[in-house]
């Protein structure tokens, strides 16, 4: 169930400074008197955030839970930002969240059927929100929750364009695991059984957690393509800005979603923390180099879990992160 932002939400995250203008004093949100589709018809802003707080598709994948936990941390530092001549919170429009607390906190992992249905069912409940709010010619930015949520943002910018769309995707994972119950290793699986995905580009894969099965059915399929981590960093053989380049050549010709695995960073708080991945520079360099792409139609940040480090801080540095990337996507959009 979706569960709106008001301004009051608004207030309380932004602490406003003398002097000073910041995010959460310019942003819009939904007035609930009025049906979503009339509200989203009639807004001025061309950015629509939402959240999709779980971590079931993470567990139901074996991973490590508390992807719901970066959402709430991620706005709170979005919404104390600057505004200034390089973003207008007039822009933007801070939807709110897929609420589904209760059964994240009461889910067993090795219930796959019960897991199995509460996916289907938030599949569902994310690719009506991305498609109605594409039709309207906005732009949804993500903030998970587990990859599993790339099917319903691929399916219903599928939905809205009525034809199947491309995707890039910064990970360390293809997500591209068997057609068994569904959960966050499979999404793009079922986006490309179903017609909704086209085009797919898995960026800075790492080669020793991907299955020779997977690597196999890549390149027997022309549409999909992928780089490791290995040639752009250990080896050497090739560089960021190439691979950037061959990377937007393979999916620019038609509209596509940027999806962004957090757990591709080195030693970032994730479900899959890595001791050797991507810097926070490099992340940020990819999501506005595809974002300043015509195209570009949605951005989905996700599998952040500050909540495993037990630590203040690593909350408010997650919560930055994410912000700065929001930030990213919006100024590039924008330029």
């Amino acid at each position: 169930m979706l569960t709106l932002f008001n301004q009051k939400h608004i207030n309380d995250f932004t602490n406003a400074r003398k002097g000073e203008i910041k995010l959460g004093e310019c942003v819009s949100t939904i007035n609930n008197n009025y049906s979503l589709d009339e509200e989203l018809k009639k807004s001025k802003a061309t950015f629509i955030i939402f959240g999709i707080p779980e971590d079931i598709g993470v567990k139901m994948n074996g991973g490590n839970g508390g992807a719901h936990t970066s959402f709430i941390p991620s706005i709170k530092a979005f919404l104390n930002t600057q505004q200034n001549q390089f973003i207008k919170g007039e822009d933007i429009l801070v939807l709110g969240y897929l609420d589904h607390f209760d059964d994240v906190i009461n889910f067993d992992s090795s219930d796959r059927k019960k897991g199995d249905e509460l996916l289907k069912k938030i599949d569902q409940e994310v690719s009506e929100l991305v498609a109605l709010i594409v039709k309207h010619k906005k732009i949804p930015i993500i903030i998970g929750g587990g990859h599993n949520n790339a099917y319903g943002n691929i399916k219903g910018l599928s939905l809205a364009k009525k034809s199947s769309i491309n995707v890039i995707n910064l990970d360390a994972h293809t997500d591209l695991r068997r057609l068994e119950e569904r959960h966050s290793g499979n999404g793009f699986s079922y986006a490309l059984k179903e017609g909704f995905l086209n085009k797919y580009f898995m960026f800075g894969l790492h080669e020793s957690y991907t299955p020779q099965y997977i690597f196999e059915k890549i390149h027997s399929n022309m549409n999909l393509e992928y780089n490791t981590f290995e040639e752009l960093e250990v080896y050497q053989v090739t560089n960021m800005k190439n691979e950037l380049q061959r990377a937007s050549n393979f999916i620019k010709d038609n509209y596509f979603g940027i999806e962004i695995d957090l757990d591709c960073i080195q030693y970032f708080p994730s479900s899959a923390m890595t001791p050797s991945g991507f810097t926070p520079q490099q992340v940020r360099q990819f999501t506005y180099n595809f974002a300043k792409i015509n195209k570009a139609s949605y951005i989905h940040i996700c599998e952040g879990a500050p909540s495993i480090k037990k630590d203040p801080i690593a909350t408010i540095q997650v919560g930055k992160f994410i912000s700065y990337l929001i930030s990213d996507f919006i100024k590039a959009k924008n330029s």
